[in-house]
């Protein structure tokens, strides 16, 4: 069986196209990317075929997401020489794996997927899905295994996807590589597997909640561009402070002199994860729980924390969308990388599969 012998490590992640990147995807998954650049070898999917589950009907809109988002990677600092980003539907390999994939899931365990049944809820499908909103999981077993990473960065809510991916390495490795079932998950490819079994990473905040209320059972929503919650990325200075002085704070506070929770409060979660101020957020809270400090000096230090953090990528995005045929040249050249990984992908596993005709 041929080896990984890549000189770096190789990660793969992405998004899926629903709009622009927000401050959620930023502590979730693209700080580690950006760290990850020159350690690794890394492959940033853009998953437009999955958003045609929820939005087959919006052809061009999706198209339009896979542009923003390219922008945002590049705004945010993802350099197309260190990385390469891609166009999943332009990979057709990826298309082939998740059918024979495919066969290695049972239905019974795509219907226990956590994330499956929190989607088919949250965006309100109930009994209408797509047969493709079900296949979509194995897709991104196929999205992930064609670039046989040995990480993948992402936020909490993908941790079933990635287990999912792992019982299926597994399972392609045993039954078409003659990998003995007690073999430890890290030696599967020293051990004649075609496939790692992948590991997650996680960012440092598993899932930042949204600027608004809680949801109809009392949690808090995370941050979500389908709940008109979200900062994002290129948001300017006046969305940014519109947002952080409307934001959900203690619902029990009364009056600014009011002790106040800090726990479970929006703005004490951002400020705890975004203030590089540590003294000063140790000490207002402290202020704020005594009743000594009100919501709104506390959120115009938040405005600037974020202003600070935003404004460049902002600025960076805005010289890109001024030159739209950059950011095409960039997924149009990092796509025909792709296309060379997953192909090799594909050929040995066809080569596996005992399926390698011409």
């Amino acid at each position: 069986m041929t080896q990984i012998t890549n000189r770096k490590p190789r990660i793969l992640t992405g998004d899926t196209p629903t709009g622009r990147l927000h401050l959620g995807h930023w502590v979730g998954s693209i700080e580690n990317r950006l760290a990850m650049q020159d350690q690794y070898e890394c492959f940033f999917i853009i998953a437009n075929a999955h958003a045609f589950t929820t939005r087959a009907e919006n052809p061009e809109q999706i198209r339009e997401s896979v542009l923003e988002i390219a922008t945002d990677y590049l705004a945010a600092g993802i350099d197309p020489e260190k990385s390469t980003i891609f166009v999943q539907s332009e990979v057709p390999a990826i298309a082939e794996l998740t059918f024979f994939f495919s066969m290695l899931v049972p239905y019974n365990r795509l219907m226990r997927n956590p994330t499956l049944k929190d989607e088919i809820r949250d965006k309100g499908l109930g009994d209408g899905y797509s047969f493709g909103f079900l296949l979509y999981p194995v897709g991104q077993i196929a999205d992930i295994l064609a670039f046989r990473p040995q990480l993948v960065p992402v936020g909490e809510d993908q941790l079933a996807h990635l287990e999912l991916t792992r019982e299926v390495a597994r399972r392609f490795d045993q039954l078409y590589c003659g990998v003995d079932p007690q073999t430890p998950d890290a030696d599967y490819v020293a051990a004649g597997g075609l496939f790692p079994v992948i590991e997650p990473k996680l960012g440092r905040v598993r899932r930042l909640v949204g600027t608004g209320g809680p949801g109809p059972h009392g949690q808090l929503l995370k941050m979500s561009k389908s709940l008109n919650n979200a900062i994002y990325l290129g948001d300017d200075a006046d969305s940014i402070q519109k947002k952080v002085m409307g934001m959900y704070t203690d619902p029990n506070r009364k009056k600014a002199t009011d002790p106040g929770t800090v726990e479970n409060n929006p703005l004490w979660i951002f400020h705890e994860t975004f203030n590089p101020d540590r003294q000063w957020v140790t000490e207002t809270e402290d202020l704020y729980r005594r009743g000594l400090i009100g919501d709104v000096p506390c959120k115009k230090k938040l405005v600037e924390v974020l202003v600070t953090l935003i404004e460049p990528i902002r600025q960076r995005r805005v010289a890109l969308q001024n030159d739209p045929g950059h950011v095409l040249k960039v997924l149009q050249d990092g796509t025909r990388r792709a296309r060379e990984v997953a192909d090799e992908t594909l050929r040995l596993a066809k080569k596996c599969l005992r399926q390698d005709y011409l």
